[in-house]
């Protein structure tokens, strides 16, 4: 689609957003989870569109690019890709993309047809034409920066009755070498220590399309956490801190953490000036609490964490975990740099499948979730 498109759904939100209006924050995740975004991955421009859209937000709450005069910090690398044919028959029944099966992120395109050798009670092949076909409980896709020599695909056990024999199969992949993305960076400058900063960080990019007609949403994973750090952001613009607060969303987390290993390594502001990272990712729900990583690290800030919750009430509970390169927040850690991730926990089980949609994403915490980060931005200072 054409960038006047964009514009349209950004024509939704021309107003920053209301820290306490769930409505706006629902219709955000809607926009980001949209067809338009396709997933906000790596076919029909989707993750470009989710970062053009991001820009503009920043710019209408009132924030400044982070370093010099452009929101984005661009970054490539590589991704295998699956732009157009995406078809599978097995024993003559016509299997639908995302729903009854999924083609693993790095396999090579193939099209043909044959028979199948059963290897295993869940494991069928066709050894002369590499094709691979395993059972599976659930379908949960991912990303590859590359392509292998086969192609191997996992079908849910309830969408075929019989064990595969025979198959059909049509489907394309690309490698794109050097995929081109951004970063897009922003700043609330500090009022008195405007050197020192406080950085709220969530990965915008998703898992993107599998074939022409099929995408993934990634409403929880992570619509929920960019409209957590817009919400974030558009408050703290209104209400300037002592501290800079930057606001980074990431690409290429589902790649390999990408995104955040390049500003790790390429920081438009010197790593030792910042006090503190928090890093927002599956924030949709928060019916059972939230766990953070690296909270057995920084007990110091746990407790101060834990302390607004308990001050406020805003969540069941918040648990406790150590160190673990989940999300993008391990790159800051490696680099010395404080650093929670914290990610809700209960009401949904979509994950990194077509059903993770804004339309059954809770998002039934969002208004405390927003309490528990302004204080904790605001008293991490002192």
């Amino acid at each position: 689609m054409k960038k006047y498109i964009i514009l349209a759904f950004v024509a939704m939100f021309n107003y920053p957003l209301n820290a306490q209006d769930i409505t706006i924050a629902k219709q955000l995740v809607d926009t980001l989870t949209s067809a338009t975004f396709w997933g906000r991955g790596y076919t029909n421009n989707g993750n470009q569109k989710a970062a053009d859209f991001i820009k503009k937000y920043y710019a209408d709450a009132g924030l400044t690019p982070l370093k010099g005069k452009d929101f984005f910090q661009p970054l490539h690398f590589s991704v295998n890709t699956f732009p157009k044919n995406m078809e599978l028959t097995v024993n003559g029944i016509v299997l639908k993309p995302g729903v009854d099966y999924i083609i693993t992120p790095e396999s090579k395109g193939n099209k043909t047809k044959g028979t199948l050798e059963q290897k295993d009670s869940v494991t069928f092949v066709d050894a002369d034409k590499r094709i691979i076909i395993e059972l599976k409980d659930k379908l949960t896709w991912s990303v590859a920066t590359e392509a292998k020599e086969y192609t191997a695909i996992e079908i849910l056990k309830t969408a075929i009755i019989a064990a595969p024999k025979t198959y059909s199969l049509n489907m394309d992949n690309k490698v794109i070498s050097s995929f081109k993305t951004n970063n897009v960076c922003a700043v609330v400058k500090g009022t008195s220590k405007p050197d020192s900063f406080v950085f709220v960080t969530a990965h915008y990019d998703h898992l993107g399309g599998m074939g022409k007609d099929t995408y993934f949403p990634g409403a929880n994973d992570n619509a929920s956490g960019t409209t957590l750090l817009l919400g974030l952001a558009s408050y703290f613009a209104k209400h300037p801190q002592s501290y800079s607060i930057a606001f980074v969303s990431f690409t290429g987390e589902e790649a390999g953490l990408i995104g955040s290993k390049y500003f790790a390594e390429h920081p438009l502001v010197p790593l030792n000036n910042i006090r503190f990272l928090f890093n927002l990712d599956l924030e949709g729900t928060g019916v059972e609490g939230a766990t953070v990583v690296n909270a057995a690290i920084y007990k110091k800030e746990f407790d101060l964490l834990k302390s607004i919750n308990e001050e406020y009430k805003l969540l069941p509970a918040i648990n406790e975990r150590g160190k673990a390169a989940n999300s993008d927040h391990y790159w800051f850690t490696e680099h010395g740099v404080p650093s929670f991730f914290m990610y809700t926990l209960g009401g949904i089980k979509a994950y990194h499948d077509v059903f993770d949609k804004g339309a059954t994403l809770p998002m039934d915490h969002y208004e405390n979730l927003l309490k528990l980060m302004e204080e904790f931005v605001i008293r991490i200072q002192k």
